[in-house]
């Protein structure tokens, strides 16, 4: 599968059949200069904004079109730098809320699918008040790249010690054996991908395999995570206004912010088996 936003779609206004496109609240899509733009003009807190394209559209879970092996590469910049260590809520001229593109499991769909454990394997962002801290000794957030994989039998085995894991951590404050048992629970393994500026354009890649999952900036290989999801996910690109806190105290939060416009930009897409 490639895609690159070429003069056709551009003209007739129209984005290849495989895609559906999402835009709530502030969110738009738009096409020039052979990009696609996802967009959200100023959003407000408590209304939910996305701009999204996907290729899982109705599909039930079982029928997603991805599984390894394969390498996804996108081209990609974005409106505003990201977060950072000493960034706050508050720290201006940041992109805001969540973004991303890669795979998932759409976990959390609202169609009439049951909840799911989530599964992902992407480059995936969150400014604060985001507070994901499923990996001790990573912040909850920023520029990432992340597997997710919590749909797997060791969930249930680490469900109650992660639990009295974090009752111990609020009694005491001594969060790190809270952290590793969260850790275990969802099958998390990322890395912060600071020297990666958000708003330069940069060719992302990633190597999704059975026994790995590979990914890349500009050519380089900054991060290789063991044991990623095998079961089908679809693909999924991205920029809103939620933000998520769960951390190892037990504290589990979702909402939405406030945001300016800001805005993802793609040239391409390509997915292609390995």
């Amino acid at each position: 599968m490639f895609d690159d936003f070429d003069r056709r779609e551009q003209e007739s206004g129209e984005l290849d059949p495989r895609w559906r496109r999402t835009c709530l609240g502030g969110g738009r899509l738009s096409m020039e200069q052979s990009r696609l733009r996802l967009e959200l003009e100023a959003s407000r807190q408590g209304e939910y904004s996305d701009a999204q394209i996907d290729d899982y559209g109705e599909l039930p879970r079982r029928a997603f079109p991805w599984r390894p092996p394969l390498r996804l590469e996108v081209r990609a910049a974005f409106s505003h730098p990201a977060a950072t260590l000493a960034s706050t809520a508050e720290t201006p001229g940041l992109l805001r809320g969540t973004a991303g593109f890669g795979f998932w499991n759409y976990p959390f769909s609202l169609r009439g699918d049951i909840l799911m454990l989530p599964e992902a394997v992407w480059f995936f962002y969150a400014s604060p008040p985001s507070n994901m801290a499923l990996v001790p000794g990573v912040p909850g957030w920023g520029w990432k790249a992340q597997v997710v994989h919590a749909l797997r039998p060791s969930f249930l085995t680490a469900a109650v010690p992660t639990a009295l894991a974090a009752l111990w951590g609020r009694l005491s404050g001594e969060l790190r054996p809270a952290a590793r048992w969260l850790q275990r629970l969802t099958g998390a393994q990322e890395r912060l991908l600071e020297e990666v500026v958000l708003t330069d354009w940069h060719t992302y890649a990633l190597e999704w395999l059975p026994s790995q999952a590979r990914f890349f900036v500009d050519g380089s290989l900054l991060f290789t995570a063991p044991s990623p999801p095998v079961r089908p996910l679809g693909f999924v690109a991205w920029v809103d206004n939620q933000y998520a806190i769960a951390t190892p105290r037990g504290t589990l939060r979702f909402g939405t912010i406030a945001t300016g416009r800001q805005w993802l930009d793609l040239d391409y897409v390509r997915i292609e088996p390995l």
